[in-house]
């Protein structure tokens, strides 16, 4: 399984360096492709950008999923009519199922979708309803500040999260000094947040400034065993 995220297609990022990604990431051949947010940053003319530039983006051989972001709900995070017609864009040019506190079955695998906090969307108790406790689950969340809250009561498995970017800029030796989680032990990289779940939080692909320090772009590749 891929995890890609934080690609914030639009003006700030390149589209050749996100086209590249997408080449490399199909040269796995992954079995599941799961996107966890911000997928554009917004702009007037990012419906177009988005079908132009994620009609050329990898696909899972069992399954393509994703959960939006911050970013993807427009101006101040609270466009939904934006995230709307993003979701069909997605779903249209590149196969992409955005989960919206929704679940996804892949074969034995549960896949839970959460959308996103920052805009008002995250809602832990309709997207768990449906999960089989008996069963394997992973979660989607783009916020790592997610697993803070209430609601998670029942989910056994690890969660994937982005939004960090690692801090984008980080002094040797020192935390990063700008990063938007309230939970400032939430950088990147592996999380144990108790017996039944681990997070995990990508250092993205993309940017909103055009600059990374000693905080490298990250495409993860899983592989899923049997616990």
């Amino acid at each position: 399984m891929v995890q890609l995220s934080d690609l914030h297609v639009g003006p700030q990022v390149d589209d050749e360096y996100v086209l590249r990604t997408f080449e490399a990431v199909r040269g796995l051949a992954p079995d599941i492709v799961a996107f966890t947010g911000d997928f554009v940053s917004y702009q007037r003319t990012v419906f177009e950008h988005v079908e132009r530039i994620y009609a050329h983006a990898p696909r899972g051989r069992l399954a393509t999923v994703g959960v939006f972001g911050n970013h993807d709900y427009g101006p101040g995070w609270r466009h939904g009519a934006v995230a709307d017609r993003l979701s069909r864009i997605l779903r249209d040019a590149a196969g992409i199922s955005v989960l919206r506190n929704e679940v996804r079955e892949i074969g034995e695998l549960q896949i839970a979708g959460l959308d996103d906090l920052w805009a008002g969307r995250f809602d832990p108790k309709q997207a768990f309803r449906r999960l089989d406790p008996r069963r394997p689950a992973l979660a989607l969340s783009h916020n790592p500040d997610t697993v803070d809250l209430d609601g998670w009561e029942g989910f056994r498995g690890w969660v994937l999260s982005g939004h960090t970017h690692g801090g984008q800029c980080k002094p040797p030796f020192l935390p990063p000094p700008l990063l938007p989680v309230k939970n400032k032990r939430y950088t990147s990289g592996e999380f144990a947040l108790d017996r039944e779940r681990t997070l995990y939080i990508s250092r993205g692909v993309g940017h909103v400034l055009q600059v990374r320090f000693n905080v490298r772009p990250e495409v993860t590749l899983f592989e899923l065993q049997p616990a």
